[in-house]
């Protein structure tokens, strides 16, 4: 391992700007499903104080659970070894390793754990203030949120799920940042909340896929049982791939189905130029990490798209 700064920053400005790096706060994609959902509502819930409660408190509560998420990876990654070898120095901007406290001795262990705990209950909190003031009360959307947050914390800890096979699992579930706050708002389910759950939880996962294909040596040391490590190189890429068409795939059952209308794909397309530009940088070229920012981009992209779908479809003319 390289040599690193072991001096813990003065200051609570500086205190909070490094919890802040362990609870990547600056990685705002999933908190971007609140505007699909608003702009998916009927017309005359958009501006309802409680549909804006609902939101914020759904979102505020999901930064908790995301925060206590990879917090906690971050305590399981220093323990054993794999964060010191999946971030290497020479990968640069790509995969920021200041983004990882823990390896700069800026936060110990104990100081991670504790936050992530307490970002845990933060949010348990506001999921159980969002379910109370819900016009809603769907028992299906209380289970849900409970089954986030307990496997979502549990991802590297604890139960460590994603190093017993269902890390992929968890990867997906950001999509139910669009269909559980539906439910709460509506009670009901539609055909296009369904494509769009399932679109942004594809986003999501088609970011960390390309994590994984660039960790693999480092999280086969470490044990941990995925995709990537239980695959041979060429049978993972095969893997990523059917995982691309997959979103095609989706939407075309949703066009078929009539759930969204036929010019809904034409507002996709950029994004599919997007997305064979990273399956050539992941899959041909091999530059796994500019893979994955290209995801990231894409699912801040995909997000304006949607919004502009649904206010198309639902709210114009």
């Amino acid at each position: 391992m390289s040599a690193v700064s072991t001096v813990s920053p003065s200051g609570v400005t500086g205190r909070l700007r490094v919890y802040a790096k362990l609870g990547k706060l600056s990685f705002y994609d999933y908190y971007l499903a609140a505007f699909v959902v608003w702009t998916a509502l009927p017309g005359p819930l958009l501006w309802g104080g409680r549909t804006w409660s609902v939101l914020l408190l759904h979102t505020v509560g999901y930064v908790g659970v995301v925060a206590a998420t990879v917090a906690l990876d971050d305590v399981t990654g220093i323990r054993d070894g794999s964060d010191a070898r999946n971030y290497s120095p020479e990968d640069g901007t790509l995969r920021d390793r200041s983004r990882k406290p823990l390896l700069s001795g800026a936060l110990t262990v104990r100081q991670a754990e504790l936050f992530g705990w307490g970002a845990a209950v933060w949010g348990a909190v506001f999921w159980g203030i969002a379910l109370a003031v819900a016009p809603e009360r769907s028992l299906w959307a209380c289970v849900t949120l409970a089954a986030v947050l307990a496997s979502n914390v549990q991802y590297s800890y604890g139960l460590k799920i994603s190093y017993r096979g269902g890390q992929e699992l968890i990867l997906l579930t950001p999509g139910l940042a669009v269909l559980v706050p539906y439910v709460l708002l509506t009670g009901e389910v539609t055909g296009l909340v369904v494509l769009e759950t399932c679109l942004v939880g594809l986003w999501s996962l088609l970011v960390s896929l390309y994590s994984n294909m660039n960790d693999v040596e480092g999280d086969r040391l470490a044990g941990r049982r995925n995709l990537a490590t239980l695959s041979s190189a060429a049978g993972y890429r095969r893997t990523v791939a059917a995982i691309h068409l997959l979103e095609p795939a989706v939407l075309v059952a949703a066009i078929a189905l009539d759930a969204v209308p036929v010019w809904f794909a034409a507002l996709v397309l950029p994004l599919w130029a997007v997305r064979a530009r990273q399956a050539r940088a992941g899959l041909v070229r091999g530059d796994v990490l500019v893979a994955r920012v290209l995801g990231m981009k894409l699912h801040r992209w995909g997000v304006p798209v949607l919004v502009a779908a649904n206010v198309l479809a639902l709210h114009t003319g």
